[in-house]
């Protein structure tokens, strides 16, 4: 009979994760802030799945402009004006770098899939079965973002 593994999510790590990535890649100093998560109708939302001794998902969300600017400085080239496929790759690389960090840190028997990234004016992402384990607000000079991961029930 296989075992349910309960892995708890440390603040600290997950906080000490995205900040190391946002310096490292983009240059920005990230801090986390108590701002509450609240929706928004111009957001774009990478997602990645974490998969087997522990089952979650990690979701970066930030505003269109910030997007545009991160993979401006992620690529070293002037952010553009639109929401493109360059940007969303950017998008999901941030989320597959921040989950990759991740699951070294929950446990070694863990997989990570492909990235994805949801964008438009109105779109609404659910993940069936899966519980808020921890959800953090960050400020940047990019302004606010959104890192929440999920754990399946």
């Amino acid at each position: 009979m296989p075992t349910e593994l309960r892995i708890e999510i440390r603040s600290s790590e997950l906080a000490q994760i995205v900040e190391s990535v946002f310096a490292a890649m983009l240059g920005l100093e990230a801090a986390e802030c108590g701002t509450p998560w609240f929706p928004a109708g111009d957001r774009l939302t990478s997602a990645v799945h974490l998969a087997g001794d522990w089952n979650g998902v990690v979701l970066l969300e930030c505003d269109v402009r910030q997007a545009c600017r991160f993979a401006g400085r992620f690529l070293s080239v002037d952010p553009s004006d639109t929401v493109d496929d360059v940007v969303r790759d950017v998008l999901g690389e941030l989320a597959n770098m921040i989950g990759g960090n991740l699951k070294c840190v929950l446990s070694q028997g863990i997989r990570i899939s492909m990235p994805s990234v949801m964008d438009g004016s109105d779109y609404s992402l659910r993940v069936c079965g899966a519980e808020v384990r921890a959800r953090h607000a960050f400020q940047c000079a990019d302004g606010l973002f959104w890192v929440t991961v999920l754990a399946m029930r």
